[in-house]
């Protein structure tokens, strides 16, 4: 099984809809759950809480919520695509993870900015034993750093922790390589340093 991250910034591209369909294509050779990003949804949430002031514990609600919205986005091109919940084991060779409120109630995850999609793709991938996790980003990917692309601002900064106690076989893929997603699985692996 991988954990696929499909990036909020796919949202208004070509290259979305390409995905989907890769994955649904390599999804017959291999179990894939997709984890959506917040795309336009979450960059909204950003928005409101610079209008109304409310706390980062109240904008990772909401983005979390951004996430399942995109996520309902997803899974409507993909007929196939099973939605699971956060404590859900998958059933089918092609699911997709809604996040619920069950996952506010997790200790190991901050609140905050700090952790976003990508840091909840990690996690997820941890709590279901997934062969690999694979980030697809549409920035240019030069390093295999988890720091650097920390740094660099393509990871949030919480997945710095999360990695560091829960190593796990991660790989970042550009946006525009999904007619060689087979390939993508054999890329370099994420390092701490």
């Amino acid at each position: 099984m991988i954990v696929v991250k499909v990036g909020g910034s796919l949202y208004n591209t070509p290259e979305l809809t390409l995905w989907l369909s890769a994955l649904v294509e390599y999804s017959t050779q291999q179990s894939i759950i997709i984890v959506p990003g917040g795309g336009p949804f979450a960059d909204q949430v950003r928005t409101a809480q610079t209008v109304h002031h409310f706390n980062d514990e109240v904008a990772h609600h909401m983005a979390i919520i951004a996430m399942k919205q995109f996520g309902l986005l997803l899974q409507s091109h993909m007929p196939t695509c099973q939605p699971i919940s956060t404590y859900e084991k998958p059933k089918t060779p092609l699911s997709i993870w809604l996040p619920d409120d069950e996952l506010l109630a997790e200790p190991s995850l901050a609140k905050s900015w700090d952790i976003s999609s990508d840091s909840l793709a990690l996690w997820l991938s941890n709590q279901l034993n997934a062969e690999q996790l694979l980030l697809i980003k549409r920035a240019p990917i030069h390093t295999t750093s988890v720091k650097v692309l920390s740094s660099q601002s393509i990871i949030d900064s919480g997945f710095i922790s999360l990695f560091s106690k829960h190593p796990a076989t991660v790989k970042v893929i550009n946006y525009q390589t999904s007619a060689h997603l087979a390939d993508s699985i054999s890329n370099p692996n994420l390092t701490l340093i």
